[in-house]
């Protein structure tokens, strides 16, 4: 028979009546949890953490120091109305950390996947949606409405603004302006950033094939061939690489263009490979 954790939480902290506190978390000095919020198991609040709102918290989450989640959004469509902020299990919320939630004006809520690592005063906004094993670096910030796909990265002091699209498997890099879309696996890069090729080190680490890589180089120069316009290229790229569900989640993302701009190589990126490092 398995022995159940014990929850330890410390005297100075406040828990509202009604909050929900899984097994086996410990909750450290001068914490505050709200009355609507949702810890659950294992979870670890080290100190100093506000938990406000409707915010759940999933298993195995360890939240530093100051961090703030659940916050109501800055949006002045939102009127006060009942939304949440729902974070995945096994994520590290590093201090300073700010989370809010959703606008009752829109989505409602605000939801991270699990797995993600956000490091010191990273910011993520009203109803945005973060996919699993995200990584953003000191500082990164999301404006309100974006959607981050599955293993980004975001480098530091990067700005992703309002409703921006980021595709699976894509790499932002540090002191960025993201103001476009930006296509899966693609690296991203500059104030006002354009795209500087595949994030090939990250395909790599995700055990994606030598021959599949290839393929994806070779959609990314279809899709960008400056010879042709964009819808040309695109209607192209569905024709040569529809057996290839890599390079098809590209075509896609794009097909399925949302308020934004895309962004696209810079002029001077040449083929737009100049950060790849495949041999």
């Amino acid at each position: 028979m398995l022995m159940k954790i014990p929850t330890v939480i410390h005297p100075s902290s406040v828990i509202e009546a009604g909050a929900k506190i899984g097994e086996g978390v410990r909750i450290g000095p001068f914490c505050h949890v709200s009355a609507d919020a949702v810890i659950g198991d294992r979870v670890e609040l080290v100190s100093h953490v506000s938990v406000m709102g409707a915010t759940m918290i999933g298993a195995s989450t360890k939240v530093y120091p100051m961090a703030t989640l659940g916050g109501p959004p800055q949006n002045t469509k939102h009127k006060g109305g009942r939304t949440t902020l729902v974070i995945g299990e096994n994520c590290t919320i590093r201090e300073g950390v700010t989370m809010h939630l959703g606008t009752d004006s829109s989505r409602g809520e605000t939801v991270i996947g699990d797995n993600g690592n956000f490091l010191a005063y990273a910011h993520i906004a009203h109803d945005c949606i973060v996919g699993k094993n995200a990584t953003f670096a000191n500082q990164a910030t999301l404006g309100g409405h974006c959607e981050i796909g599955d293993n980004v990265y975001i480098g530091g002091l990067t700005a992703v603004h309002q409703f921006v699209r980021v595709g699976d498997n894509a790499f932002l890099g540090g002191c960025s302006a993201i103001v476009g879309d930006v296509i899966p696996y693609a690296i991203a890069v500059g104030n006002r950033a354009s795209l500087r090729g595949l994030n090939i080190i990250g395909l790599k680490r995700a055990g994606l094939p030598r021959s599949e890589i290839h393929t994806l180089r070779k959609a990314y120069r279809t899709i960008f061939d400056r010879s042709r316009t964009v819808g040309e290229n695109i209607e192209f790229a569905k024709a040569e690489f529809v057996s290839s569900p890599t390079a098809m989640k590209i075509i896609d993302f794009i097909a399925s263009r949302g308020k934004r701009h895309y962004a696209v190589p810079s002029l001077k990126a040449g083929d737009g490979d100049d950060f790849d490092d495949e041999d």
